[in-house]
């Protein structure tokens, strides 16, 4: 094992941490919460030290290492690089003094409550993971420059801190041992042949390129340039972080915006973030027939259609749209019966087919590409909604995208091995193989697909009864959530950290957040985020003593 390259990639990851903090910091003069801004910035600067100061000892440490890269040095890499970047972009939040919530004590006085360094760890592990899950109970009152670092989690975190350093340092044959551990990915009909170094500077490119268009769109649609980047570093990573406490719904029910065509534009970007990036590659190359040749595109795309379909039939039958959403005022629609200039707006009781079918749509979007943005309390529709939602939240998208969840190929292999296991039952002598498009799936692959889906569901499981069992009941007393629907919400937030989904249902659903838990439960789903963005086994291999010890 190779300590000293360890050691001095880490560095490099913990400096580029500290230069990313630098572009937070000029967004602290917009606004007016002086006080909040000027706390943010004595947050990032310090936090940067730190960052730089770690960097350079462990580049000082290794700085002779020899430059070979093979898979178990990947592996420690790709695993060591979130957990340093998680604990790294903590401080700021931290250091600040972030108000994370006003409570109302016994006397009646309000007390402003301030994230320790667990709440602090859990939001930046959040953002870096792109989960999306959050402590803060009303972010509109943390410093523009704290919001900008927490958006800037989304984007790095999106494409991967390690991509980019495998495209800066491009080591070889370890390279690629870097890009199999930091992402998953199908079986597909064609690999790409470039070098490591070109493959990932082509995929950061692409991934810079879809933020720069969709920053503007929305700056087009009269969003301020803040709100713009931020939510377009969240819609492209599918983390879901947004600078407003209703989320998008914020904008939809403003008459000031374009609620329906920023819904729209929200709505196919995040889908293009669920989308595996390597298709984004072979139509750069000029072969865009791929991605309808591609079995898991195809059935993403059928997926997000036919439950937008089935959301949009089982609400409008029970009037789920309230025209309310995440917003504390309604959303108003224009009266085809009234051309006053002084009243251009009414409310309508029950909502336009358009509004229903863009509600819908974006919503199923939003949660299956693990993004979290919300214009809807969507936890409080009708009972079939909610499951097609909570299921398309387990499944996830595309294999190589910025999406969380078990990802739509392993449950096309997963259904395939249970055909085959069925014919196997009255037909035992025949032997089935398992097709992906033209080729055969590897065995080896289709027991890392049973394996990892099995871990998925009994690492839920094994949380959900952690917490359940170490949680007391003040979260929701305090809330005024129903006690006796603790498990559903506790399994609801390990789904959500685990799946990096973000937003669940009940307690931390559309208007929830995580920040009435106790400290040791935010470590425990910190934890869970980071397993379900490694994908499991990146990080339990660094509990195996076989995986420290030298090679024979």
């Amino acid at each position: 094992m190779n300590f000293r390259l360890i050691i001095k990639l880490l560095g490099a990851v913990c400096i580029a941490i500290g230069v990313a903090m630098a572009f937070s910091i000029p967004w602290a003069w917009i606004g007016d919460a002086k006080d909040y801004n000027r706390n943010g910035v004595w947050g990032l600067l310090i936090s940067m030290s730190i960052c730089f100061v770690v960097g350079f000892l462990f580049y000082g440490i290794a700085h002779n290492a020899k430059m070979t890269l093979f898979r178990r040095e990947a592996i420690a890499v790709v695993a060591f690089s979130w957990i340093f970047a998680a604990i790294l972009g903590a401080f700021p939040y931290y250091l600040s003094g972030t108000q994370r919530a006003v409570v109302v004590n016994e006397q009646g006085e309000k007390v402003f409550v301030l994230m320790s360094f667990a709440d602090s760890l859990f939001e930046s592990a959040s953002g870096f993971t792109t989960t999306g899950a959050t402590v803060l109970k009303d972010v509109e009152k943390v410093s523009r420059c704290l919001l900008f670092w927490r958006c800037s989690t989304h984007f790095l975190g999106g494409i991967g801190i390690i991509v980019l350093l495998v495209a800066i340092l491009g080591q070889g044959l370890g390279g690629k041992a870097v890009l199999r551990a930091e992402r998953s990915g199908a079986p597909s009909e064609g690999t790409p042949h470039a070098r490591v170094q070109s493959l990932a500077w082509s995929l950061v490119g692409i991934y810079l390129g879809l933020n720069a268009v969709l920053a503007i769109l929305l700056t087009a649609l009269k969003l301020s340039p803040f709100d713009a980047v931020c939510h377009a570093f969240s819609a492209m990573a599918t983390g879901g972080f947004s600078t407003k406490n209703a989320s998008v719904g914020y904008f939809i029910a403003d008459p000031q915006y374009n609620g329906a065509a920023i819904e729209w534009v929200l709505t196919f970007f995040m889908f293009l973030g669920g989308t595996n990036f390597l298709l984004f590659y072979w139509c750069l190359r000029g072969e865009p027939q791929r991605l309808f040749r591609d079995t898991e595109w195809r059935t993403y795309l059928g997926f997000l259609v036919a439950a937008s379909a089935l959301v949009f039939f089982f609400n409008v039958r029970n009037c789920d749209f309230d025209q309310f959403g995440t917003s504390d005022k309604p959303i108003l629609f224009q009266s085809p019966q009234t051309s006053d200039a002084s009243n251009p707006s009414v409310e309508l009781r029950n909502p336009p087919t358009s509004y229903a079918v863009r509600t819908s749509v974006f919503q199923v979007v939003s949660l299956m590409t693990s993004t979290g943005f919300v214009t809807d309390e969507y936890e409080k529709w009708n009972a079939a909604s909610v499951a097609i939602l909570l299921t398309l939240m387990i499944t996830g998208a595309c294999a190589g995208s910025t999406a969380g969840g078990l990802k739509i190929f392993r449950v096309i292999l997963c259904l395939k091995m249970f055909r085959g296991q069925i014919e196997q039952t009255y037909h035992p002598t025949v032997v089935r193989k398992v097709w992906w498009q033209k080729s055969v799936v590897p065995q080896e692959l289709l027991h890392q697909t049973a394996v990892h889906i099995g871990l998925y569901f009994f690492l839920i499981i094994l949380f959900s009864l952690i917490i359940a069992a170490i949680e007391s009941d003040s979260a929701w007393i305090a809330g005024n959530f129903p006690v006796t629907r603790k498990l559903y919400d506790v399994i609801s937030m390990v789904l959500a950290c685990v799946g990096n989904i973000g937003p669940g249902v009940g307690m931390i659903g559309a208007r929830g957040n995580f920040g009435g838990l106790s400290e040791i439960t935010k470590f425990l789903l910190t934890c869970a985020m980071f397993l379900g963005r490694l994908e499991f086994f990146a990080v339990f291999s660094l509990f195996s003593l076989r995986f420290w010890k030298p090679q024979a």
